[in-house]
Order: C-alpha cells, then structure tokens, then sequence
C-alpha cells in the first residue's frame, strides 16, 4: 500500500486507497470528455435532411400542372417557409445549368417545370415523329386479355371463349404488334397460335406477364366498382326524387271548382 500511496504522489495524484472510490477528474480532463461525448451521440442529420427536402419538393413541382408557391409548397409538407423558399432557390440554380433539359422557373406566382426555350425545335421535331397513343376497341381489348391469359391460344380456341367472330381483331392486334405468331398447334388442321409481345409489356407498363393482375384481383375490382355504382345511382335517384304531392283530400277547391259543382 505504501508503494501505492508513493507512486500517486509521484504521478501528482491523491492515493488511490482499497475501499475508496476513484477520484474525479480535473476540470479540463472533464470538458474534453463531455465535448468527446457529444461529438459522438449528436447525429450529423441535417445534409440528410436538405437532400430529403429538395427531393420532396421536386417532386412536387414535377408531378403538378399548374405553378406551385411556395406557401402551398411549405403548407402541405408541414416544413417553414424559409426553409422551402431556400431549397426552391437551389433547385432553381441547379436546373438552370446547361447540361439540363429541364428548368424549375418562376411562373405567375408559383414554380413549374418545363423544357428549355432553346431546345423547344428538338422537342417539336422529336414529338411529331412519336407513334400515336395506343386506342383499342372494347373487341380487340376482350381478345387481348383472353390472349395474355390464355397464351398461346388459337384463333378458334379465342372464338369459343368469347362467343363472336374476331379475324378482324386479330389482324389489329397483329398489326399494332401487341400480338405476334406463336407457332402452330398439333391438332387438325394445324391452326396458329398467338402470344403477347414486348411491345404488350411496354404499351401496359408491365416488367413480365407475372405482373398482370389474377382473376382474383379483378373479382375484387369488379366488386368495388359495383359499389362505387350503387352508391352514386342511389345518390341520383335521392337528388332527383320529387317532393311528394300532397293529399287530394288536403286540398281545397278553388273557385273554378266549386262553379263546377
């Protein structure tokens, strides 16, 4: 114990004696241990939470038609105005860089997104050539569906399902490629078989055919929608209803009346 005692005065310390509790530490060794521990418990979150903000609010300047404030911006993302103003101004100088095809500016009060003046001609030339947006009669859709679930499938195997004749719908489907000839079938008379193409996938945003809806799903789409009906004809038939009329007996003869009598 002795040399304990000794070797702590040495080192400039009080002795450490069996049974006591350690002492203290000087005050300067305390601060830098609290500075340490703060260093370490307090998280650096807040570039993270700038680039969430700026992220949320592109989004919403790209998903809406019409130019958005920056109070309706602030008010729907429950975040302060100065802080939304601050984020739309970066956004605003990031876009407006060269290597951008798009630019958030500044229009009647709110922010929009748009192409840039300077490539509109591009724009233009590169829409005319784009194919026209994919129309289907409520035929060619029936055989479509039956062909994406029944695939491969002929064309008689296509009539029996949907009870009417369909060469003509075919050859649409064909010629729009969102069918194509899947090889034939060994019965008699070796009829074609029709599969659905990738221009099928891409036409109905689909990654693979596994993604189409099971019949169980449009059981319960038919079953919402016929919901949605009864509750809408309801509320027609009770906003259309007349006042009902009042009692034959209730109602006093007018003059006219009464001469008849």
């Amino acid at each position: 114990m002795e040399e304990v005692g000794q070797a702590a005065e040495a080192a400039g310390s009080e002795p450490i004696v069996e049974g006591q509790a350690e002492p203290e530490f000087a005050g300067e060794e305390v601060q830098e241990t609290l500075f340490i521990a703060e260093s370490i418990t307090v998280p650096a979150t807040a570039p993270e939470t700038v680039s969430a903000l700026k992220a949320v609010v592109e989004a919403a300047i790209y998903i809406t038609d019409e130019p958005l404030s920056a109070d309706q911006i602030a008010e729907a993302i429950e975040q302060p105005l100065d802080r939304v103003k601050e984020v739309l101004a970066q956004l605003v100088a990031e876009y407006s860089a060269p290597d951008r095809g798009l630019s958030i500016r500044e229009i009647a009060g709110g922010y929009k997104m748009a192409t840039k003046p300077e490539h509109h001609e591009a724009i233009r030339r590169f829409v005319k050539n784009l194919q026209p947006a994919l129309k289907l009669s409520l035929a060619a859709l029936e055989t479509l569906a039956v062909i994406a679930y029944k695939q491969p499938i002929t064309a008689p195997e296509v009539l029996d399902i949907r009870g009417v004749q369909g060469a003509g719908v075919l050859k649409t489907l064909l010629d729009r490629k969102l069918i194509a000839a899947a090889g034939r079938k060994n019965v008699l008379g070796k009829p074609i078989m029709y599969k659905t193409t990738r221009e099928f996938l891409l036409q109905f945003g689909l990654g693979s055919l596994a993604e189409l809806p099971t019949l169980k799903e449009f059981e319960e789409l038919g079953r919402l929608a016929l919901t949605d009906s009864e509750g809408t004809v309801a509320a027609s038939t009770n906003a259309s209803t007349p006042n009902p009329m009042p009692d034959e007996a209730a109602v006093e003869p007018g003059p006219s009346e009464e001469l008849d009598g």
